[in-house]
């Protein structure tokens, strides 16, 4: 049986979704982050030694890296819709949607994320003033501009197309939706800005299996807002 080495508030939430999507059985297994550091907790370690989340076992198979475990579940206990084949027409464009996610949109919104944390505790309150215009420095040059050329592209194509993959759901719809989620819960980007991604962001949250992964997972903080509408 799979087991899902489950972290609260981080990418492990999308394998536990695609886990309720496919209707597999699984079992979950959760961690708390470390209350002082946010990061995952030593424990992970015994499961793979990068010691982070999420991580896979099935049977004597033990995955990490999201795009990694994503494809295999899609394609060991999903069909065609969920992974097409290297033949099927949607295959390019699943295959590049699936290494964007993490390759291309997620860069900037770390970099943005880490250098946020220069203008706040535990950064000593005297030397905030100059981490903070730095921060600013690299966001006014880099990261901002970054951030809105991938999510105007992001958007200009969900403009055309219901799902990144084809006219149905697939994994990537999976892969995609935590850098989507993340930018638009944290205000990176605003629903105003990047109205497609919003409407794709709800229609994902909304899926019956979206739901009953979030009941299953418990603290999530990128997930539905309430005065989302």
């Amino acid at each position: 049986m799979i087991t899902l080495h489950h972290l609260e508030n981080s990418r492990s939430q999308r394998i536990l979704w695609l886990l309720e999507e496919l209707g597999v059985d699984y079992k979950i297994k959760h961690y708390k982050r470390d209350p002082k550091t946010n990061l995952a907790p030593e424990s992970l370690k015994k499961v793979h030694p990068l010691g982070k989340s999420p991580v896979i076992t099935d049977g004597g198979q033990t995955l990490a890296e999201s795009g990694a475990m994503i494809e295999y579940l899609a394609r060991s206990y999903g069909d065609s819709q969920w992974a097409p084949a290297v033949d099927d027409e949607r295959y390019w464009a699943f295959n590049y949607w699936m290494h964007y996610a993490e390759a291309s949109l997620m860069p900037p919104l770390l970099i943005k994320l880490v250098f946020s944390r220069l203008r706040q505790p535990p950064v000593p309150f005297f030397i905030r003033p100059i981490s903070g215009r730095i921060a600013d420095q690299v966001d006014q040059v880099f990261t901002d501009p970054q951030i809105a050329t991938h999510f105007s592209y992001v958007d200009s194509f969900l403009s055309e197309h219901p799902w990144f993959a084809g006219d149905d759901i697939s994994a990537a719809d999976i892969q995609m939706s935590f850098p989507l989620e993340a930018a638009l819960a944290k205000n990176t980007v605003t629903r105003a800005d990047y109205p497609n991604v919003a409407v794709f962001v709800h229609k994902i949250q909304t899926r019956p299996a979206y739901i009953r992964a979030l009941e299953a997972g418990g603290v999530y903080e990128y997930g539905p807002r309430q005065d989302a509408g």
